[in-house]
């Protein structure tokens, strides 16, 4: 059996705001590991996309328009803190997490204790 408590020992890198972009398509392809790029203006934000901290592959955007439904807050650029949870579904795949002081915390579920 493979030992990766290693990982513990390096520093991690907080979630943090890479980029600014003004409009959806100009988020890049490619977004640095626990970064993740603001759409709108500082004034007006619009959108938050990232790659999902699972590693499987699959992009996040999050609405941060307040009057569209559901919607998130980011309330730190610098070490990210996001609300609420993040729940993405996607094909056979169920993500669920908390973004908070630059920190993934995975949200389990009682399906996943049986």
């Amino acid at each position: 059996m493979k030992w990766d408590g290693w990982k513990k020992l390096l520093p991690r890198r907080s979630w943090r705001v890479v980029e600014h972009v003004s409009a959806a398509d100009e988020v890049p392809l490619r977004i640095p590991h626990n970064g993740a790029v603001l759409v709108g203006s500082p004034g007006h934000p619009k959108w938050l996309a990232f790659d999902c901290p699972c590693a499987k592959g699959h992009r996040i955007l999050l609405n941060l328009e307040l009057d569209r439904w559901p919607h998130w807050v980011v309330s730190n650029e610098r070490t990210l803190t996001v609300r609420p949870s993040v729940h993405a579904r996607i094909a056979s795949r169920e993500c669920h997490y908390i973004i908070s002081r630059g920190r993934v915390i995975w949200v389990r579920h009682e399906e996943q204790n049986r």
